[in-house]
């Protein structure tokens, strides 16, 4: 057995139990260990004399104990005990809080370094529970590593260290060869390791992150263009004849340039050699839908059949009814497939599909199914994207011979994180919204005026219009202080909202739970519906003129903007309002900068900037493999160097079959081994 692949409770000083809590860190193995990457470091290497040590910083400070720790009790079960140190010029005072053991080690006379965060004021400084080591370990930087409930820091450092020397020889095997390493500046696998968890100095850190980053977008981006290029073999489903123009006639309304823009790009991409592979992403109420009808109407005219998948029944539901009106008069026979269907209609609807009859078929989930089969499938286009993965794409297009592919996102994302997340598409944006759409106005309040908003919802329902509150935890656990959306709800019925017609969504009911409660606000047997954030990608409900969003902070700023895109969709104007008690900074300045525009462009920028990649998406929606050490926020110029590498790569060797590449390759296809059934090859 390679020791990469070695079960972690053999490594020394682990056993059985330890390995089990490891786990849940989704460490399993000794080579996992090695690419559990520090989160951050303590700098015990710069020693910071007391009198210049900072306030409120973490910092290292080295002393003479001048006497041993003396215990004070503070009442059962609390000690403090209290020493001073010099470092021969000032003095501090040190306090630890209920840690006998460490103050046992404190012994008079010795010298130690201390490490945390220095207080007090200009007559005297002071240390609370510090990290005190003797001073004869020498100085070092120490790495920080993610715990979990008995694992902590110190001891993944004990179990990084024996791994390093258990897998010594193998430190020699780098994936990445020599020229790319040579070309790129880059250091060693073994000097990247062993400096990345236990550093030499901050340059050596510096040197050992630049290559491990630069690995893994390598890895990443050449696994998107192999998957990119899987599914563009050849064309097959060639577009004869642009029907746009046709297509336009059928339209109540004028296209946006940008609409006109992507329609084209999709008809070019499907004139090609190769099948389209297009992301239309565009901001809430930016017109996907009719770009997306109108791609499928000059398919279905050249004779193919097309698919639209969207993330729910409801969703699919309203598709089906506004396509079957705009598209059947001009011949286009559009179907609907969900799971709730009775089993006689939807074996109509499957032998209709198989017999080619329909033209247009649009479902959820149902449409992955193994009964599905179509007579010429030529489009597969999924709305909202990042609710489904690449695999999930992947099957519907493989009930074609390479289909061409078209996924809609409303999730305005920055051009940067989009090439990460959507690396294997082509990309348009559509960045304008069609004239007449009333932008939402934002309001950022406190707790103290939520009465006011709520007669303000009470307001517009008196004259017949509706309203959203969204909250955002389903029941309350650990974190009592949030508004829970089922004891609010029985709150709002009994008090601010008693004999209005109130309903409750959120995400644990049945799929046919929330679809009868969503019928209902459409119809307006609902005037207030009380939501987790499952109506993020929702319906048009026109008359819903209100959003309500308690504890607003909660929310990353690209998520309460889908949340704000639920209203704003017919004449009426309409308001968001947030709520949020909130006095951190950070929080503060997100809430703001939505109150200022309605650009989801601007706020996924913003988004980024404040709170880096991981809140847009989870890797796991999409299919797409977690990053473990690059951070976009910094690592945009390393990205487009590792683009760079990953086409040099696959243009002089497209197989990966040359000796230099067999071990970058097995990198890739570990890294994408459950991206679909066919993997990368």
């Amino acid at each position: 057995m390679c020791a990469f692949d070695m079960p972690l409770r053999f490594l020394k000083g682990v056993g059985e139990r330890r390995a089990e809590q490891l786990s849940r860190l989704g460490v399993f193995y000794v080579g996992d260990l090695l690419h559990f990457f520090p989160r951050s470091y303590e700098d015990w290497s710069v020693i910071v004399p007391i009198q210049d040590a900072p306030y409120g910083q973490p910092c290292c400070v080295k002393g003479t104990a001048l006497a041993a720790p003396t215990e004070n009790r503070i009442r059962k079960g609390l000690s403090l005990y209290k020493f001073t140190v010099s470092d021969g010029i000032s003095t501090m005072k040190v306090i630890l809080f209920n840690n006998k053991y460490a103050a046992a080690k404190v012994k008079t006379g010795q010298e130690y370094l201390f490490f945390g965060q220095v207080g007090g004021d200009f007559t005297h400084r002071e240390m609370s529970s510090p990290l005190i080591e003797p001073a004869s370990d020498g100085q070092c930087i120490r790495p920080i590593y993610r715990q979990t409930e008995g694992i902590n820091t110190r001891f993944i450092e004990n179990c990084m260290a024996k791994a390093l020397e258990l897998l010594d020889k193998e430190l020699d095997d780098d994936p990445l060869p020599a020229k790319i390493r040579q070309q790129y500046e880059l250091c060693t696998r073994r000097f990247a390791i062993e400096n990345i968890h236990f550093p030499t100095d901050s340059g050596a850190l510096a040197i050992s992150r630049k290559r491990l980053v630069f690995e893994e977008l390598l890895i990443l981006q050449i696994g998107l263009l192999k998957l990119k290029s899987r599914s563009r073999s050849s064309n097959s489903a060639v577009i004869e004849d642009d029907f746009t123009s046709d297509f336009l006639n059928l339209l109540p309304f004028k296209l946006t340039a940008a609409q006109s823009r992507t329609m084209a790009e999709c008809i070019r991409d499907m004139q090609g050699e190769r099948p389209m592979n297009r992301l239309v992403q565009g901001d809430v109420g930016s017109g996907k839908t009719a770009v997306a009808a109108g791609v499928a109407f000059s398919a279905v005219k050249n004779g193919f059949q097309a698919a639209l998948m969207a993330p729910t029944e409801i969703l699919a539901e309203q598709h089906a009814r506004s396509l079957t009106a705009l598209l059947e008069p001009s011949g286009v026979k559009v179907g609907l497939l969900t799971g709730s269907m009775m089993v006689a209609e939807k074996r109509r609807i499957l032998e209709a599909l198989s017999a080619g009859e329909i033209n247009l078929i649009i479902g959820t989930h149902a449409l992955l199914s193994e009964g599905v089969t179509f007579n010429r499938l030529g489009l597969v286009i999924t709305d909202e994207q990042h609710r489904f993965g690449v695999s999930q794409r992947a099957t519907l297009a493989a009930k074609g011979l390479n289909p061409h592919l078209l996924v809609m996102s409303a999730t305005p994302i920055p051009r940067t994180l989009a090439l990460i997340f959507y690396g294997d598409l082509d990309i348009s944006i559509l960045d304008e919204l069609p004239p007449g759409r009333t932008p939402v106005e934002t309001y950022a309040i406190g707790s103290d005026k939520r009465e006011r908003a709520f007669n303000y919802i009470k307001k517009h329902i008196a004259e017949g219009r509706q309203a959203y509150i969204v909250c955002p935890l389903v029941e309350n656990g650990e974190e009592t202080d949030l508004a829970s959306a089922t004891e609010y709800f029985d709150k709002l019925a009994e008090g601010s909202f008693k004999g209005y017609k109130l309903g409750l969504l959120h995400g644990r009911m049945k799929p046919s739970e929330k679809d009868q409660i969503m019928k209902a606000f459409i119809h307006n047997e609902i005037s207030i519906l009380i939501s987790t954030t499952v109506i993020e990608v929702g319906v048009d409900v026109p008359n819903a003129v209100l959003m309500v969003i308690e504890n607003a902070e909660r929310f990353g700023l690209a998520q309460l903007h889908q949340l704000r895109g639920r209203v704003g969709r017919g004449k009426h104007r309409s308001t968001c309002i947030l709520i949020s008690d909130a006095q951190n900074q950070e929080a503060k300045r997100r809430l703001k900068v939505l109150c200022s525009t309605n650009d989801g462009f601007r706020i996924a920028d913003e988004d980024l900037k404040l709170r880096g990649p991981g809140d847009f998406f989870g890797s796991r929606q999409h299919g797409l493999p977690a990053l473990k050490i690059a951070d976009l926020t910094e690592d945009m110029q390393l990205l487009r160097l590792a683009q760079d590498a990953a086409r040099q790569v696959l243009q002089e060797d497209p197989d990966m079959k040359h000796p230099d590449y067999i071990a970058l390759s097995g990198e890739v296809q570990k890294l994408f081994e459950n991206v679909g059934e066919q993997g990368l090859n």
